[in-house]
């Protein structure tokens, strides 16, 4: 396990967790559930098989200050920040570019940092299987059991008769793109196909390989880099990063490579967050279906989602709202438009209010 290394990928903005999520305070690094943020509560659950001195933090230059900040563990030259956006590929290879600089050994997992998952041992028993298939020279990959027919994620399709939870790794016959609601039912009732939740497992030098073979224009510049310690790194990186594709390893890599191994997770209360709809299920609700981070009052109100800070919050007649109050901003939407929250930022960078973005 000594050379078993972490990247925690914290670029994204969580616009759908507009306006509690914002540029320098995305949901990420939102406390969205108990005391703990979403990448403390990430970095938490990994601590059985990574120690902090082992985990990387790939995020941009408006979050990381404020990750430096929450990680304290994590020393401060492994926390970067991408130049620009350039999607999944770009952002993993240069990780696996620095890693086997350092360790020609590396064996690396790819973890999102914005995810809740409720059964934390069970899944690290499932990650350090997939760890160990990796460390063997595959590509591993972890699906989660779908529990819907759901369009807005991409497959996994396994062998018929594969066993959820086995800690062997089961052959992965293709990676299916999100489907529509016709398809997607097939796959649930199919009991073969499972999300795909970004969790990824490999050599580092296999990864390398790969996107020489796949990738070649990003393998070529980010060989181009030199080495992590020397003076020139950030500003060639600053440079270079620019130029590579914008892909996602998902299109890069893992649909064209042959050797993919995957472990169907059985349950291990996995949820991406995706809404605040997505909170709202996840939280204690009162008789009324009412959920709240605030002091609510209510009458005649059910289904509701209340996140207003200190102050006291009453409501009267409404149903199935959500109500997020931050200091300059407040929502009110309807829970089943709550995938559209991020609409609201597309409005408010149309409209040039760079305050509240």
């Amino acid at each position: 396990m000594s050379h078993y290394y972490g990247l925690i990928l914290a670029g994204g903005r969580g616009t759908r967790f507009w306006p509690r999520s914002r540029r320098a305070s995305a949901k990420q690094v939102l406390t969205i559930f108990g005391d703990r943020s979403l990448i403390q509560s990430t970095v938490d659950r990994l601590a059985p098989l990574i120690p902090p001195e082992r985990l990387w933090v790939l995020t941009n230059e408006h979050l990381r200050e404020e990750i430096t900040h929450q990680l304290p563990t994590i020393p401060r030259r492994q926390i970067l920040a991408e130049p620009v956006q350039r999607n999944t590929a770009p952002a993993i290879g240069l990780a696996a570019h620095i890693l086997h600089s350092l360790d020609r050994d590396a064996v690396m997992g790819v973890f999102p940092s914005d995810h809740v998952i409720a059964k934390p041992r069970r899944y690290v028993q499932l990650a350090r299987a997939a760890f160990r298939a990796a460390a063997a020279g595959n590509i591993a990959v972890l699906g989660i059991p779908p529990r819907w027919a759901e369009t807005g994620y991409g497959y996994i399709e396994f062998p018929r008769g594969t066993r959820p939870g086995s800690l062997d790794p089961a052959q992965v016959l293709s990676f299916r793109e999100k489907p529509d609601a016709r398809t997607a039912a097939k796959y649930l009732a199919a009991k073969r196909f499972y999300w795909n939740a970004g969790m990824f497992f490999w050599r580092t030098e296999v990864l390398l390989n790969a996107l020489r073979r796949h990738l070649p224009k990003t393998a070529s510049l980010l060989a181009s880099l030199p080495r992590f310690s020397d003076r020139s790194f950030a500003a060639k990186l600053s440079e270079v990063f620019p130029r590579c594709e914008n892909i996602s390893i998902d299109y890069a890599v893992l649909e064209r490579a042959h050797n993919v191994v995957g472990f169907p997770c059985d349950e291990i209360g996995w949820n991406d967050v995706g809404s605040w709809n997505a909170v709202y299920e996840l939280v204690a609700r009162d008789r009324e279906g009412n959920a709240a981070r605030s002091v609510v009052i209510s009458a005649e109100s059910t289904g509701n989602y209340v996140d207003a800070g200190n102050k006291l919050v009453a409501l009267l007649g409404a149903n199935n709202l959500i109500v997020v109050d931050t200091p300059d901003a407040l929502l009110i939407a309807d829970r089943k438009r709550a995938q559209q929250v991020g609409d609201i930022v597309k409005l408010l960078e149309q409209t040039r209010r760079h305050d509240l973005l």
